[in-house]
């Protein structure tokens, strides 16, 4: 496997066309090859920007969050949520790497990943084209970040194991791997998380992808998700009290 970051010009909050950035840094695109994009340039070009303002700040990641805990529940005073079915601090908003405002997570990056892969497919002229967005998150007892896809489109994100037979022989009982996200991850990595301007990045000689034509349906996107209760780690998920995010009206 191949990662290759690209560098592209410096995407700003005034910025609102993701494909000319994309056309802008990536001249040519592979047969059998994945472009990953980070959410943050696709929120940026959406749109998804808010002029910096401590006082709303927590109003803001509490409408974007699916569920939340209070901030005042750790001891880092940083909001917990879950969107997307995702588990990630503060709604996935930052403000690193834009200038002066609050970055949210994209509206739909799944219907963005879909619209770039078509586009891409037919100017370049390809048969097998990948999208990956990724943002990063943190990891429960282990420090530091790693990647993780936001949306994918153009190949099986799963490589199913149960069933089959390990080096013994013994059939596997419970291993999916996530192709999607080691993806992610990799990809992340190379892009880095400072000022390496390289919101972009192209993996060739994949292993192990199984590409296709079709968006992925809804049914296999639920495929990718766990719900709450049926997760391995419920009994930590479900012991604290989540409240429920999104916008309110105002009285």
């Amino acid at each position: 496997m191949k990662i290759t970051a690209i560098k592209t010009e410096k995407v700003t909050s005034g910025q609102r066309d993701l494909l000319k950035v994309i056309d802008n840094s990536v001249r040519t695109l592979e047969e059998g090859s994945i472009l990953v994009i980070t959410s943050k340039i696709v929120a940026i070009t959406e749109g998804r920007v808010i002029a910096k303002d401590e006082n709303l700040k927590e109003e803001l990641i509490h409408q974007e969050a699916d569920y939340y805990l209070p901030r005042s529940s750790n001891q880092y005073a940083v909001t917990l949520t879950i969107k997307n079915n995702i588990l990630i601090p503060t709604a996935g908003i930052d403000e690193s790497n834009i200038d002066g405002h609050y970055v949210l997570w994209p509206q739909n990056p799944q219907e963005t990943a879909n619209q770039v892969r078509q586009q891409l497919r037919t100017k370049h002229r390809l048969t097998k084209l990948g999208v990956i967005i990724t943002d990063s998150k943190t990891t429960p007892l282990r420090r530091g970040t790693t990647g993780i896809a936001l949306a994918h489109s153009g190949f099986l994100p799963l490589k199913n194991y149960i069933g089959q037979p390990d080096i013994f022989g013994t059939p596997m009982k419970m291993t999916q791997a996530s192709i999607v996200d080691g993806l992610a991850a990799a990809a992340v990595l190379a892009m880095g998380e400072g000022d390496e301007q390289t919101p972009l990045a192209i993996i060739k000689e994949i292993d192990l992808i199984q590409f296709q034509e079709s968006n992925p349906t809804p049914t296999e996107l639920k495929e990718l998700q766990i719900d709450l209760e049926d997760d391995l780690y419920a009994p930590l998920l479900g012991s604290v009290t989540w409240l429920k995010g999104g916008k309110r009206e105002r009285g």
